[in-house]
């Protein structure tokens, strides 16, 4: 991996998913900035207009060219999103599969075929019966006796003495990832994992997989008018990380659906577009995919008060774009930093990671620094007395997206036309 990595991809895994993409092998989606939740940005489209604009613009400097689809994070719909995907030249999303199902007029075939938004936005919805098969810790491949277990690490397992010298200079015990015990079951006591019946599973469990979508698609075929579409997204993190023999599984999954092309096949979501281009037209239904399907992760008696801090600053930044319109030196520095200070302080991690009662002082601690900063910026920006020794400090800790991105918020600008 490490001799893959350094020659073959010269340490550079953005460039080879390129490739493979130009090659016509993968199809990668845009998304937003900072992976922010627009349902809790609804009332400011200005700000959810940036966080688009600027994610496709980045898109479109590592890729080069325009993005066709748009990952919305979370899955976090809400009305009128669609048309400000459109206004960017995005040709579809996914959505949660309520989304789809609870739609109005219902979805003739499903989420087993694209909707089409009234802005002309296709939507996709996600598969319950292929997701639960690879996702659910309990009743999924992953929950198998003979896979890796996650959750025992040696740095847990190990003596602390024999594991000082690797460990946090605190003598904090941290995850090493050597994970020597497999599954085995509902019990603290953990047996040693077996790679090759790891592997062996892994195998056994593509083969189910190709199975069941096959029994699926047979069954959709016969009462479609048309080839049924499975759309089967799952968390990148997924595969290798919480689920060790994910790639083995993804390995095997792909060389056998190539051996089954008669019945089933790999298709890209553009690919199906261009094969379907007339879908039914219907009003999507507002949803996520975390918990309870709607918003009550990023939005709930631990984290609400974030949101009127990030409403009041998006406000704010609209106004001080629209009384710089030519900025230009010092001040165009300022703005394009308190435009990043506002996305990161948009991420929809902090509110999730407060709700999830992990690290909650980390995350509250990362949401106030980002829109203190912002704060300060602007009243400096406001005062003409910008602190360039502590803007310099601070643009060379956070400097993502090096370029104007202040332009994007300014109020009722659109982006580039659907036909552009």
């Amino acid at each position: 991996m490490r001799d893959t990595f350094l020659d073959h991809y010269d340490c550079n895994l953005v460039q080879a998913f390129r490739k493979l993409q130009e090659l016509g092998k993968v199809e990668i989606l845009a998304s937003a900035a900072t992976h922010a939740y627009f349902p809790m940005l609804a009332v400011s489209p200005t700000a959810i207009r940036a966080q688009i604009q600027i994610g496709t613009e980045h898109y479109e400097a590592v890729f080069g060219r325009k993005p066709k689809g748009f990952w919305l994070p979370e899955c976090g719909y809400h009305t009128g999103v669609d048309q400000l995907l459109r206004e960017h030249g995005i040709r579809f999303t996914i959505l949660e599969t309520h989304g789809i199902t609870h739609a109005e007029p219902r979805p003739r075939y499903g989420v087993h075929a694209p909707i089409n938004c009234p802005s002309g936005v296709a939507a996709f919805g996600r598969d319950p019966d292929s997701s639960k098969q690879v996702w659910s810790s309990m009743e999924g491949y992953p929950g198998d006796n003979d896979y890796r277990e996650f959750y025992r690490d040696i740095a847990y397992d190990l003596d602390v003495d024999y594991l000082k010298p690797y460990l946090h200079p605190g003598g904090t015990r941290i995850d090493t990832g050597l994970k020597y015990y497999r599954v085995t079951g509902k019990t603290d006591r953990k047996e040693v994992c077996v790679p090759e019946r790891a592997e062996r599973r892994a195998q056994t469990h593509a083969a189910s997989f190709i199975f069941n979508r096959e029994k699926q698609v047979g069954h959709l075929a016969s009462i479609m008018n048309r080839k049924p579409i499975i759309v089967a997204p799952y968390d990148a993190e997924l595969f290798g990380h919480w689920w060790y023999e994910g790639p083995t599984w993804l390995n095997y999954l792909i060389r056998k659906v190539a051996r089954v092309r008669d019945t089933l096949r790999l298709i890209t979501l553009s690919e199906y577009l261009e094969k379907y281009s007339v879908n039914q037209v219907a009003i999507l239904s507002g949803s996520s995919w975390g918990y309870q399907g709607f918003n009550d992760v990023w939005l709930n008696a631990s984290n609400d008060w974030i949101y009127p801090h990030l409403h009041k600053a998006a406000d704010l930044m609209e106004k001080l774009v629209e009384s710089h319109p030519r900025a230009g030196g010092l001040t165009l520095r300022a703005l394009n930093q308190a435009g990043r200070e506002l996305v990161l302080a948009q991420a929809s991690d902090w509110a999730f990671m407060i709700s999830s009662g992990t690290t909650v002082e980390y995350a509250t601690r990362r949401t106030k620094t980002r829109l203190m900063r912002f704060e300060r910026l602007a009243h400096q920006i406001q005062d003409a007395a910008i602190d360039e020794s502590w803007l310099s400090a601070i643009e060379s800790q956070d400097n993502i997206f090096p370029f104007d991105i202040y332009r994007w918020f300014q109020r009722n600008r659109r982006g580039r036309s659907p036909s552009a």
